[in-house]
């Protein structure tokens, strides 16, 4: 009888432990290649990174990494489901960059962004939009229809925006691999500094709903 109290004693140690341990949010990066970790080492891509700082600062958040190199918001869109599962708590959605580079029509990204940040809101999700600005050298014109898109968003759905996901980044040789393009890991290192206490708003606000 002692043993068996002493085995049951055991077991609810280690299940109390483990569930003391588990994450209580569970944070998704639905993103292309800037958050996938295109060219880069195990632990240096931004979902990698970020979960390293939130860990340093105690907070109990899972981040899982969705993205998908060369993916486009039509791309996102199709796979929001499953890339996004029940369990997610919140969703860090960049994507978009893609599209300006192909010069999709600006009207298309809108309607898919728009689409997949109605859908998460309605799952309970919180979002937090990594806005994109368009190339200049698409002119003008584009831009100022591109550029809005993600502002204009997170007022739609009561969203978190973080402006510009390369802000200190993007155009600085040092912060990017070769290509010009994608963040390096310094440059990683850099986007998660700048977009932290957005991150932290988003997880307050994921704990809170």
């Amino acid at each position: 009888m002692n043993r068996f109290c002493l085995i049951f004693s055991t077991l609810a140690f280690l299940f109390s432990t483990a569930a003391a341990f588990s994450a209580d949010v569970k944070l998704v990066v639905l993103g292309d290649s800037l958050s996938a970790g295109y060219q880069l080492g195990p632990e240096e891509g931004f979902p990698e990174q970020l979960q390293k700082a939130l860990d340093e600062r105690g907070f109990s958040v899972e981040v899982v990494n969705a993205g998908v190199s060369g993916d486009t918001t039509s791309g996102g869109l199709s796979r929001l489901d499953w890339s996004v599962g029940p369990d997610a708590d919140a969703v860090i959605l960049e994507l978009g960059a893609n599209d300006a580079l192909r010069g999709i029509q600006p009207d298309l990204t809108r309607q898919n962004l728009d689409e997949m940040t109605r859908r998460l809101r309605e799952r309970g999700v919180e979002v937090l939009l990594a806005g994109m600005l368009a190339p200049r050298n698409l002119g003008a014109e584009y831009a100022d229809v591109f550029d809005p898109i993600y502002s204009d968003l997170a007022k739609t759905h009561d969203a978190l925006l973080y402006p510009f996901f390369l802000e200190g980044v993007a155009l600085n040789p040092d912060l990017n691999l070769s290509d010009g393009m994608h963040p390096n890991a310094d440059g990683v290192a850099v986007i998660v500094d700048n977009i932290l206490p957005k991150v932290e708003e988003l997880l307050a606000r994921a704990q809170s709903s």
